[in-house]
């Protein structure tokens, strides 16, 4: 994936904007970004996610028309629309590729925020064209930022705890789930583990949990659920949003762990450690590259 600046550094930078400039993207930026949603590399599972960037444009002032968003953003500029088929796998796909691009709209100097469920998936759905069968789980907002919080921005940063993440030997462990992984201890991965640390979530859950194989140096990511999205799919056929966040997280540890060095490649593997209720249930292995 191309970047013009380091990808750590948009790692460690990216954060959600609600609040945008009343101004359009400059054209380059804007042929800059869709010439990167072209290039993007197939995802780890293979699913067909397809990716549109939909943006104002002075020539068509119409081009956002209809695209709500609940009032929770403010004067956006664009949007990126997803599609995918609503397996797990490829919901993992679909958020593995969508937070690429969200690191290439900072990498552009624009602001984005991720909406789950403050926008009308109907109206997106039809922008897209979205074919039988597809959904759109999510999108991205996109445009320049503001120098001022909306109040509604404010209160909707506070409520989900974006500020805040969990510690490092909380969401990581060496071996088992009984030994957590320090940073130190981490060595060479250690970067890769905190990119995806510092990774979005829906309403900040931070669901991954990864566990460092002795074996071979593979890291294991489980999905640990929480019990409002499991009731949400058990009683209203929710989109497993927290699939989304698994495939997150294995896009900052892919891309960090290339500009670190470390080679590797995603694979399902059948003897992970064992999940128990307190880690979740397994997802994917990134195993070092032989």
């Amino acid at each position: 994936m191309l970047f013009s600046n380091p990808i750590l550094d948009l790692i460690r930078g990216r954060k959600s904007v609600r609040t945008y400039e009343r101004e359009p993207v400059p054209p380059e930026s804007r042929q800059a970004l869709e010439s990167f949603l072209g290039s993007l590399p197939g995802p780890p599972f293979g699913s067909a996610v397809r990716l549109l960037a939909v943006s104002a444009d002075p020539d068509d002032p119409y081009a956002l028309k209809g695209l709500g968003t609940y009032g929770i953003i403010r004067n956006p500029a664009g949007f990126i629309i997803g599609a995918v088929q609503p397996s797990d796998d490829g919901l993992f796909d679909f958020g593995f590729l969508m937070e690429a691009a969200c690191l290439k709209l900072l990498d552009l100097g624009l602001g984005s925020c991720w909406l789950g469920g403050s926008f009308r998936k109907s109206r997106f759905a039809g922008r897209i064209g979205s074919r039988e069968g597809e959904i759109v789980p999510s999108v991205l907002s996109f445009g320049v930022p503001s120098g001022k919080k909306s109040w509604i921005e404010r209160v909707v940063t506070a409520g989900a705890g974006s500020a805040a993440r969990l510690p490092f030997e909380d969401l990581f462990f060496d071996g088992d789930f009984s030994h957590p992984l320090t940073a130190a201890a981490a060595g060479t991965a250690a970067v890769a583990l905190e990119s995806v640390r510092l990774g979005p979530s829906a309403s900040n859950r931070q669901p991954w949990r990864i566990v460092r194989d002795d074996r071979d140096g593979s890291f294991h990511f489980f999905l640990r659920m929480s019990a409002a999205y499991q009731r949400q799919l058990k009683w209203v056929g929710a989109v497993n949003l927290q699939a989304v966040d698994m495939g997150i997280a294995a896009c900052h540890f892919s891309l960090a762990a290339e500009a670190t060095g470390l080679k590797g490649r995603w694979r399902r593997v059948p003897g992970p450690p064992p999940s128990d209720p307190d880690a979740g249930l397994y997802v994917v292995s990134w195993s070092p590259a032989e």
